[in-house]
Formats: C-alpha cells, structure tokens, sequence
C-alpha cells in the first residue's frame, strides 16, 4: 500500500477513535460550575449581606455556582449592565423595573428580596404629623424625583387623598440628616432600614410615618431581576441563583452576626470605629423587610402585588406604557 494511503487511512481511524469517544460521552455530564455575575447597586452596603453571605459560606458553591457580585458605578444606569450582558442578575425594586420594562427592556423578575416596601416618612419626634395627611402644606425632602422614594411618596399621597400640589417637594440628595435637624424641611421620605437606623445612632430622635395607614401599597420593593433572554438560555443557573439568593437570606436572619462577619470581605468601611454595630443595627432592621409577611424569607412573590402595582404605575404616569405582570414577574425559579 502506498505510504500516502496508509497515512490517510490513520487518519482516518484516528478521527473516528475520537468520534466514537464522545459518542460515549453522556449527555448533561457535569462541565464545571454556572457563571453568573450578579449586580449589586451601588457601593458596597451590608444590606447586601445575604449575597455577601452566600459568597463567603459556600452557599452558591453548594448551588454549582461560580458567582461574582458586582457593584455599580455612582454614575451607571440600574438596568445598564444587565441588558448589555455585562451582569446576569441585578437586584433592584420591582416597581423600577417594571417602569424600565415600559420602556422597552427586556426585564423579568424571578424572585423577591424585600418582602416588605422599606420606605417611610420620617418626621422629627416634636412634629404634631401623625399620619400622611397631616403632611399638607409641608415640605417634604427626598433624595430626587425617581427610585423608590418617589414612588412611594406618590403612593402616600394618593393614599391620603392628596396630591403633590398640597405639599412642598424638596429635592435635598442624600442629606436627610441635615436636611431634617436644620429646618430646611419638616419631613424627609427615607429608609426604614437605613435612614431611621442611622437618625437613631446619631441620637436625633425622630419618628417614622407609615406610607399607609393599613400597611398595604400598590408597590413591589426589592427583587432579583434578570432579562428574558438569560432566563430562555440558562434557566438552570436562574434556578441556582434564586435558591442561593433565598439560602443567604435564611442564613443572615438566622445568624446577623456572622453576616456582618462576612460583610467585612466586601465592605471596606466595616473596618471604622462604630461600623461593626451600625451594620448589626441595619440587618436588625431589614430582617423584618425580608420576612414579611410569612415570618421566613422565601424568596416567593405575589401576583396580585404586582397587577396592583402596575395598574397604580400606569393609572399615576409613573409608567410610560402598560406591563402585563404576568410577563414580568415569574416564581417558577425559585419554586421549582
């Protein structure tokens, strides 16, 4: 045979040794853990610490993830890293998320991190306000005209009968402290979990007004946010994602201590005098948020929450066109 053959037809075997092999190769097997950046806006903050936790104790290892958490920029957009790819999994309020998803992103949202919507009325603990309708006539601080504080003071007022025009809106930034202990207005729109935390450390004693007097609100806090493109590619690591995510949850509640531990390898502020027990007082006051209303964090969201807060959205013009909820909210991943 001529020498020219002969290497062919090794070739050739050779080839089919390597075909018959992956032939054999069984089908799902295992290629390594998912990768899956998760966005966190925006520094570093130990309200974050059921991700924080679930890096340091194992929790998405536990779940086949090799997770990066990722925090934003000050100047980047919420939803700006997640639709161009560069973040697979954002957490962010549901009510923001619907209004970018009127706007045409491609958002969807897979599981529930705030249980409770975190924003309160904060008013000085002489004030004779007592409720949101004795706010009339007042002036009113909140960091700007978007995000959460401004849905859910929209909410209050409409919630009181009133309007924007029967208050003064003051755009103060991030300065509630001053804005409040100097007269520059008579309430500021804040945190539970962060800005009456740290009135209270500060010993300026003030009093929270609840947005509604019943509790309930047309609005969806803090979610785990993805695109529909992710989910439809990689439904398995969204699966991952939100069970890990619900899994740092139960641990922090369980143990705030040792989340303020692993907060420490993410947080470089956590080093200052003080620091240590203004981020147990913050997780003391969030564990509430992320419990309610079953007691447990579950990571489950409610269907009819969200045609309430879409209807309330597009009803008020905080939403450019109308969201179906049912497209833009699903608990398959964190139940299944």
């Amino acid at each position: 045979m001529h020498r020219t053959v002969r290497v062919a037809l090794a070739l050739v075997a050779a080839v089919a040794l390597v075909l018959t092999g992956c032939a054999r190769t069984p089908v799902g097997t295992d290629t390594g853990p998912a990768k899956a950046t998760v966005g966190l806006t925006y520094i570093p903050d130990i309200q974050f610490a059921p991700f924080y936790v679930a890096a340091e104790e194992g929790l998405f290892t536990e779940q086949g993830l090799d997770a990066t958490l990722r925090h934003h920029g000050a100047q980047e957009g919420l939803f700006t890293a997640l639709v161009a790819g560069q973040e697979d999994y954002v957490v962010a309020g549901g009510d923001e998320m619907v209004q970018a998803r009127a706007e045409g992103m491609d958002l969807v949202a897979i599981a529930q991190y705030y249980h409770r919507y975190p924003v309160v009325l904060i008013v000085p603990d002489v004030s004779p306000a007592q409720s949101v309708a004795d706010l009339a006539g007042l002036r009113i601080g909140l960091p700007g005209k978007f995000g959460e504080s401004w849905f859910g003071l929209q909410a209050a007022l409409a919630g009181a009968g009133l309007t924007e025009s029967d208050v003064e809106v003051v755009e103060i930034g991030y300065t509630a402290q001053a804005a409040l202990t100097t007269g520059k207005v008579d309430a500021v729109v804040g945190f539970s979990n962060n800005d009456q935390v740290q009135f209270g450390l500060a010993g300026i004693p003030t009093r929270a007004i609840p947005l509604a007097a019943d509790g309930e609100l047309p609005l969806v806090s803090i979610v785990l946010v993805t695109t529909g493109a992710n989910l439809k590619a990689n439904p398995g690591t969204a699966r991952k994602v939100a069970h890990a995510m619900v899994a740092g949850l139960e641990r922090t509640v369980a143990e705030p201590a040792s989340a303020v531990a692993a907060g420490k390898k993410h947080i470089p502020t956590l080093d200052q005098a003080g620091a240590e027990a203004s981020a147990l007082a913050t997780l003391e006051a969030t564990i509430p948020l992320w419990t309610a209303p079953a007691g447990r964090a579950t990571g489950t969201m409610d269907a009819q929450e969200w045609a309430a807060m879409t209807d309330f959205m597009l009803e008020t013009g905080l939403m450019t066109a109308a969201v179906d909820p049912a497209e833009a909210m699903t608990n398959e991943f964190v139940e299944g």
